[in-house]
């Protein structure tokens, strides 16, 4: 899992070591050498786990995307940021962590419970 890239969707075989990194940062990190560049990649997708090459030289906007899966690993980079947030917020609509005293609650848990008179409730 790449630490420098949140979103990587293929891994890339380097074609000076033939190791597998998420990005070239990763490669940089635990290599003692540059990488090495060329115009054949061979990439790995993430999705399906399966393999392909690509020629770099006559890149087009139909080999953004894996051909097994059409998976597109050709995407904007998401690094990692500082931020400071509110532990425990969800956006989720209707999720609530504590209880809100203002919304109504109804204790009717059964329309079979004896003691109340429920036929409002059933039409």
């Amino acid at each position: 899992m790449c630490k420098h890239i949140l979103n990587v969707q293929a891994s890339i075989r380097a074609p000076c070591c033939k190791q597998w990194f998420d990005c070239a940062e990763c490669h940089a990190e635990v290599s003692d050498h540059p990488l090495r560049k060329t115009t054949e990649m061979v990439f790995g997708c993430k999705k399906c786990k399966k393999v392909f090459r690509k020629d770099m030289s006559n890149f087009e906007e139909e080999d953004e995307y894996c051909p097994h899966c059409d998976n597109k690993f050709i995407v904007e980079a998401k690094t990692p940021q500082m931020a400071i947030a509110v532990e425990g917020h969800d956006e989720r609509m209707g999720e609530r962590f504590e209880k809100d005293l203002r919304l109504k609650e109804d204790n009717v848990k059964s329309v079979f419970d004896p003691n109340a008179d429920l036929s409002h409730l059933l039409g």
